[in-house]
């Protein structure tokens, strides 16, 4: 059977992510895959607006991407914008100038549809198994959070409290100021009640991440070990124990310490404090010592529809 190739762009608020993929019956090889730090909610998410500098980056970027798909020859993309995209006053011009500029139609998907990709991403990876778990994925925008098993999600949401979001309002000074931790956890438990109240009906025993600041995170803790991890391997475990002491050290140092730490990438530099007092926030609400991280999320959930291992629709694509 000859395989269907496939591009999937995921703009997210914070990083954009290429996957190229040849998709068989029960399987999918990843033909090219990357991501690139655009930023695209830099300088405007806080008024709801995409700025011209963030539409340049995407721009160049998308750009870059097209060439990419062309030379493979692929003409299915599946293109996803997320948080910063849907709340900007201007993301309805902004979608229709990539129409036009390189014949990419982008789905803007809302919070809960975002939120079922990542559920679907994170059960491809072989992360869930029949424990009840609350998932969750911090974009740049948008948090996610899922509870549920590997056979369905009971419940999900998505909060607008992404990174560049809790950076803008709280993160002022480098390293960041204890009051700035603490007025940051007051405001996540006004915003994340439903979630309390979700956590305390379906009683998860679980936490898995997926990518993003979780990828870095357990790349730090793999780090530590002098270990790197295996390129075939989806899941990793990360030690509560592990993840409190590099949680600790992320509020001491600033940016350019931060950037030493082995493991750690440029394009998580800003957000990974923010993001971690976040995981923080959340562990006081569940019994668990490990956390799951798992490499795949929204993009993967994505692949998953298309090999028709979801729960829901079919992707759409014109």
């Amino acid at each position: 059977m000859i395989p269907n190739k496939a591009a999937i762009i995921d703009m997210g608020t914070n990083t954009f992510h290429l996957l190229l993929v040849e998709l068989y019956e029960n399987r999918f090889e990843t033909i090219y895959k990357e991501k690139s730090p655009v930023k695209i909610g830099q300088g405007g998410i806080s008024n709801n607006m995409i700025h011209p500098d963030a539409e340049k980056r995407a721009f160049y970027t998308l750009q870059h991407f097209k060439n990419l798909i062309d030379g493979e020859g692929i003409t299915n993309i599946f293109a996803f914008a997320t948080s910063a995209v849907r709340n900007a006053d201007n993301g309805a011009e902004f979608v229709e100038k990539i129409r036009e500029k390189f014949k990419i139609y982008v789905n803007v998907i809302d919070g809960e549809e975002e939120a079922q990709l990542i559920f679907e991403g994170i059960r491809l990876s072989g992360a869930l198994n029949d424990q009840t778990s609350l998932m969750m994925d911090i974009g740049g925008g948008s948090v996610e959070f899922i509870i549920g098993n590997q056979q369905q999600a009971f419940w999900r949401k998505s909060f607008e409290i992404g990174g560049q979001r809790m950076l803008d309002l709280f993160h002022y000074h480098d390293p960041i100021l204890p009051e700035e931790v603490e007025n940051l956890t007051v405001y996540l438990s006004e915003k994340l009640q439903p979630l309390a109240e979700a956590i305390q009906h379906y009683q998860p025993t679980g936490l898995v991440g997926a990518s993003g600041t979780f990828d870095t995170l357990s790349d730090i803790y793999y780090a530590s070990l002098h270990q790197t991890k295996q390129r075939t391997e989806q899941v990793f475990q990360l030690p509560r124990e592990e993840f409190e002491i590099i949680a600790r050290k992320l509020l001491t140092l600033n940016k350019e310490e931060r950037l030493k730490i082995p493991g750690m990438i440029a394009m998580r530099v800003d957000m990974i404090v923010v993001a971690s007092c976040l995981i923080e926030y959340i562990l006081k609400l569940l019994p668990v010592n490990i956390l799951i991280c798992s490499n795949y999320a929204l993009k993967e959930g994505v692949i998953a529809r298309l090999m028709g291992k979801d729960s829901l629709a079919t992707v759409e694509s014109r």
